[in-house]
């Protein structure tokens, strides 16, 4: 299903209009925190989420999009690759003022990075600098976590740019590992931990 949404105006109190901020999700697999940013934003005047971008045509996150009204486009990794300006375009016509990496597991291309500077937004299950880079995404940070011995771990939100998980931070938050934790039960604090920040982090950038 393919919805198409406009932007509009909403007055705030000071008399002048502000035009609501387009944001579009980047995202590969089931779309949880997808979904809680869409109840999240459901009802604020200040951002309005208005597109799904994934790469997998039969991502869980489809179902979640279309069920919150959500203009959903499959691009697959080779068009992210070789057609990496027209979907710039894409974005830009859609006017679109920030960008969400909420699961997406491609690497996003350095032309986007000059296209929206500062506007694009990676969560990360790990307090980075350790932990980031190729291959680092799931269970495989809290496995090396836990064979680190670490005692604590948490998220990171960072902007993106042309180098995996190097961005500038804009927030973390931690959560602490116990005696006997495994890599399943540190992925159930990690997403806690998601679910409240991300929300924050994008109200920050408003």
């Amino acid at each position: 299903m393919i919805l198409t949404f406009v932007s509009y105006r909403v007055k705030i109190p000071n008399g002048y209009f502000y035009r609501m901020k387009n944001v579009a999700i980047f995202a590969s697999g089931e779309g949880t925190n997808a979904e809680n940013l869409f109840k999240y934003f459901a009802n604020d005047t200040r951002v309005k989420i208005k597109l799904l971008i994934t790469n997998k045509d039969n991502a869980g996150v489809i179902a979640k999009a279309e069920k919150y009204k959500k203009n959903v486009q499959i691009v697959s990794k080779e068009a992210l690759e070789n057609y990496t300006s027209q979907i710039i375009e894409f974005l830009k016509v859609e006017k679109i003022d920030l960008i969400i990496l909420a699961g997406f597991l491609l690497k996003i291309p350095d032309a986007f990075v000059k296209a929206f500077p500062n506007k694009i937004i990676n969560i990360h299950p790990a307090l980075l600098p350790k932990y980031g880079g190729k291959g680092m995404y799931g269970l495989n940070v809290h496995k090396a976590v836990i064979q680190n011995k670490d005692v604590e771990s948490g998220i990171t939100i960072h902007f993106v740019n042309e180098e995996y998980d190097k961005g500038e931070i804009i927030l973390q938050a931690k959560c602490n590992l116990e005696a006997n934790e495994t890599p399943e039960t540190l992925s159930r604090k990690i997403r806690e931990l998601e679910f409240e920040y991300l929300p924050k982090a994008i109200e920050k950038f408003l």
